[in-house]
Formats: structure tokens, C-alpha cells, sequence
């Protein structure tokens, strides 16, 4: 990462490049790459090609074939992002080809072991993350800016529309960024009044990189299949084996939004303290996160109180500015939960009824909406008592009058 440009005002005690983060892209990926080296062309051929393999009933049977490749040729973050990326979503579209009722419970040795290698390499778990979907798979189209994904899976426009989406939503955030790098008291206090004032323009401004303009995320939840965890599902209530890493069942959970650095980076600057059962779950998220980036949640959380500086103040201007902050945090997941109950929820239950009144066809369940979503997130949550819960004490963390 190229470091930022220090000419404006002296630097950080801890600079965002020491936890990969940058003024220019925040958490996301710094133009990342979009092919391996060669001795993995059989993994991005696969990779390229998912979309059609997998809707053909294919991908099984050419990732069975697939030779089983040493990751020693994999050099510096970049390879070992896109490694990880591609090998994830191969493990995604292999576990899912057949939907929830067609699921195994091995993954092959040629495909587990170069996945669970580069996972160790970057501190990331072996499936799907937050991290791959969004931060590390994006490209730009053409000089003028526009961004495409770099590997898709079934459900053309509407996934595609739902990871620019959210990348989008990553990047509006980076602004915030700045302002959360920890520093010392007197720093922090020179800068609050206008720090708290970016935060607060810059948090109303994902609310509107959210808000679907297309009705392209109406088949949404037909996608999210590819998305799902084999830790607290039905579908795959033992977890899964990596076949050549270990003989016991693993579990772990799907990408989710939860897992993205933005929110736990306010949540931690603003002091917010949710409840026992949301907090604990947003910390197993964490494992989630790249390493850096959880380093630097952590480091928030250990550095002086923002809301006790601006407490011990007085300054009424500093309160004021604090409650906006904090409420538009609090619009942003009163948003995020009417996105999730039209765009996710609300389009499953109703394919489901759509289902029952024209009957149980023979064949596979791809395509179809998963059941669980109707009730959890891809990352296993119940997703309306969590996103509910985290809103309302999001809102309890405002200074009162």
C-alpha cells in the first residue's frame, strides 16, 4: 500500500498502513489482482468459468479432477488474496451445487488443503468472507471508473448488484476511517468537533449507496445459497470435513456484513454496547476480518473514551455533535433492516409460497431461495432480533440532555 500523503497535517501516532487500511480505499483492496500466476490456471479456469459449471451440475466432477497444487508459488498479499478468493468461491459453488438438499460433507483433499493453507497464510477461516466477496473482488471496467466483480457465481445482475453494493457502502465509509485512528487525548480533542463532523456527513451517505434503485436485488435470496455458513445450519448440521487437514468436522460461518470492519470501528469510537448475545456474536465475527483490520478495532477500543472526553467537555457543541453521529448510526441499521426484510426475507417467503402452490418438482433445489434465510443471515444470526437488538442499543449509547 502506498502510504497517504503526510502534507496536509503531521501523521497519526498509528498510521492506517500499519493495519492495511489507506485514506484512498479504506478497508477494501488496493486495485487487486485479477489472475494468479501460472502454475494456477486450473483454479482461475474453474473460477472464471463457476457460473455455468455450476447451473450445469458440473463443478463437482472438474474440481475432482482438478490437480492438487502446492501454494509455495503464491508470493506477497495481493497473489494470497486472490488465491483465497478463488479458492473460496470454488468451495462455495462445490459444497452448494445441488442447493440445501444436495450438500456433502467433505471437501476434497485437492481443493481443502491449498484453501486451508492460504487461509493460515492470512488469518482468514476457509470459507467465504466478508474479505473475498466484497474487499478483495473488484475491478474496474475501463478508465472511466466502472467496477465489476472479479469472480461471480449464479445469480448474474442481482449478486453482482448486491457486492458492488456493499462495496460501494465500504468505500463511502473511508473517510471515517481517519477519524477513528487512535490518538493520544489532546489529538483527539484538537480534532473532535471536526472529526465528529465528517463522521456524521460521511454515515448518512452509505444510507444512500444502499438504497437499490434497480429492481435487480429482487431475486437476491436465489443467489444467497452460494453465501451460507455449515455453522448453525440445518442444512449442514455437522459442518465439513476438510478432507487432508483434519478428520473432524469444522464449522464456520458465511460472509456477512457483520464481518466488515466499518461498523465495529464505529461502534467501538462511539463507546456503543450492545447486548450480551449481539455483542458476542459480533466479536466471533471478528475472526472473520482480516488480521490488521481486527487489530485495529482493537485499537480503538483500548484507546482513550470518545465519549468520555466529550462528556467531561461541557462543550454542548461537542454533545450535539456526538448524538448526530450516534443517530445517523442508528438510521444507517434502521435502513440495513428494511433492506435485509424487502430484499432478502420478505422475497424468500414469498418464493417459498410460490413453490407450494405449484408443488414439489423432482430435481435439484439450486436456484431456490434457502430456507434459513426466512429467519437467519448468511452468517447464521437470527437476523431480526440481531439487527433489531444492535439498533436499539446503538440508540442507548446517546449523551442525554
Amino acid at each position: 500500500m502506498e502510504p497517504g500523503d503526510s502534507s496536509e497535517e503531521p501523521p497519526l501516532p498509528l498510521a492506517l498502513e500499519r493495519f492495511q487500511l489507506s485514506e484512498e480505499y479504506g478497508s477494501l483492496l488496493p486495485e487487486p489482482l485479477t489472475e494468479l500466476p501460472e502454475p494456477y490456471g486450473p483454479w482461475m479456469e474453474i473460477a472464471h468459468d463457476l457460473p455455468e459449471l455450476i447451473t450445469s451440475h458440473r463443478l463437482r466432477s472438474r474440481v475432482h479432477q482438478m490437480p492438487h497444487l502446492s501454494t509455495r508459488h503464491l508470493h506477497g498479499r495481493k497473489e494470497l488474496h486472490l488465491a483465497h478468493l478463488v479458492l473460496s468461491f470454488i468451495t462455495m459453488g462445490y459444497l452448494w451445487q445441488e442447493g440445501e438438499e444436495g450438500t456433502v460433507k467433505v471437501l476434497p483433499q485437492n481443493l481443502a488443503v491449498p484453501f486451508w493453507e492460504v487461509s493460515q497464510a492470512l488469518g482468514l477461516p476457509p470459507i467465504l468472507s466478508h474479505a473475498d466477496i466484497v474487499l478483495a473482488n473488484w475491478r474496474r471496467k475501463n478508465p472511466n471508473g466502472n467496477l465489476d466483480t472479479i469472480i461471480a457465481l449464479p445469480g448474474g445482475e442481482s449478486l453482482r448488484g448486491f457486492i458492488l453494493v456493499t462495496l460501494l457502502v465500504e468505500k463511502a465509509a473511508v473517510p471515517g476511517f481517519k477519524v477513528g485512528d487512535p490518538c493520544p487525548h489532546s489529538a483527539l480533542m484538537k480534532r473532535s468537533m471536526a472529526g465528529l463532523g465528517r463522521v456524521c456527513s460521511m454515515l448518512p451517505a452509505q444510507g444512500l449507496c444502499l438504497q437499490p434503485p434497480h429492481p435487480i436485488l429482487c431475486s437476491l435470496p436465489h443467489c444467497c445459497v452460494f453465501l451460507l455458513s455449515w455453522k448453525d445450519n440445518p442444512a449442514m448440521p455437522d459442518g465439513l470435513i476438510y478432507e487432508g487437514v483434519s478428520d473432524e468436522p469444522m464449522e464456520y460461518s458465511g460472509g456477512s456484513a457483520a464481518q466488515s470492519t466499518i461498523l465495529h470501528a464505529f461502534d467501538e469510537l462511539l463507546g456503543i454496547r450492545h447486548s450480551e448475545e449481539s455483542a458476542a456474536f459480533l466479536h466471533r465475527m471478528r475472526g472473520y476480518m482480516p488480521p490488521p483490520h481486527r487489530a485495529f478495532v482493537e485499537e480503538i477500543h483500548r484507546a482513550p473514551s470518545l465519549k468520555q472526553l466529550v462528556l467531561s467537555s461541557g462543550d454542548t457543541r461537542l454533545h450535539e455533535a456526538f448524538n448526530q453521529c450516534v443517530s445517523a448510526l442508528v438510521d444507517f441499521r434502521s435502513y440495513h433492516i428494511t433492506i435485509v426484510t424487502k430484499y432478502i426475507s420478505v422475497a424468500a417467503a414469498k418464493a417459498k409460497a410460490g413453490r407450494a402452490e405449484q408443488g414439489t418438482k423432482a430435481g435439484s433445489s439450486i436456484g431456490k431461495p434457502p430456507s434459513a434465510l426466512e429467519a437467519k443471515g448468511t452468517g447464521g444470526s437470527h437476523i431480526f432480533c440481531f439487527l433489531k437488538s444492535i439498533r436499539d442499543t446503538t440508540r442507548e449509547g446517546m449523551i442525554s440532555a
